[in-house]
């Protein structure tokens, strides 16, 4: 079904706060009927993220428990981290693996691409599959040691009721797993 959405135009725009990872923009929009508002948005790098799903054998994911200081807790998920400039996703995805969860992979398997947040940053993700997982240690820029997870996929219901596992981007890897597994 094609689109029929016209994009607004950006009138103007300005940064009005900016850290070490993130820009906040005030865009101020003119849409096609006329209406005018005004926005902010988040900006961050552009150069996207990755998260992986690691499996032993065919039926064991590696997950992590680290510090999150966004809800100042512990949860558990799968290995993620920012794509270094100059750098591929999926080189980005075995990296992370390896300082994360001490092992490299041989293959692959692109899931898909989540967008974060869309209403107000403009940040993707690419998810992957990883199999083929081999002994392989890189230093992370973690503060701390991770705690590596493992988790049956057949109880993939119990894992969707852990207290700690509510990271939406983990729970649409897991399901996005559960279908390429299918298939």
């Amino acid at each position: 079904m094609p689109n029929k959405n016209q994009l607004p135009i950006i009138t103007h725009r300005k940064q009005v706060a900016k850290s070490a990872l993130f820009g906040i923009e005030q865009i101020d929009l003119t849409f096609s009927n006329g209406e005018q508002r005004q926005y902010e948005r988040m900006m961050g790098s552009g150069r996207g993220a990755v998260m992986i799903v690691p499996m032993v054998d065919d039926d064991t994911l590696m997950l992590v428990r680290e510090y999150c200081a966004g809800t100042h807790s512990y949860l558990l998920g799968f290995p993620k981290g920012l794509i270094d400039i100059g750098e591929s996703a999926e080189h980005a995805a075995n990296r992370e693996l390896q300082e994360e969860i001490g092992f490299g992979c041989k293959q692959l398997h692109k899931l898909s691409e989540l967008m974060m947040a869309p209403a107000f940053f403009n940040a993707k993700m690419t998810i992957f599959l990883a199999t083929d997982l081999y002994c392989s240690v890189l230093e992370g820029d973690e503060p701390e040691p991770l705690e590596v997870v493992t988790w049956s996929i057949k109880d993939y219901k119990e894992l969707l009721q852990q207290e700690d596992f509510t990271e939406a981007r983990s729970i649409a890897a897991l399901m996005l797993l559960r279908d390429f597994l299918q298939d």
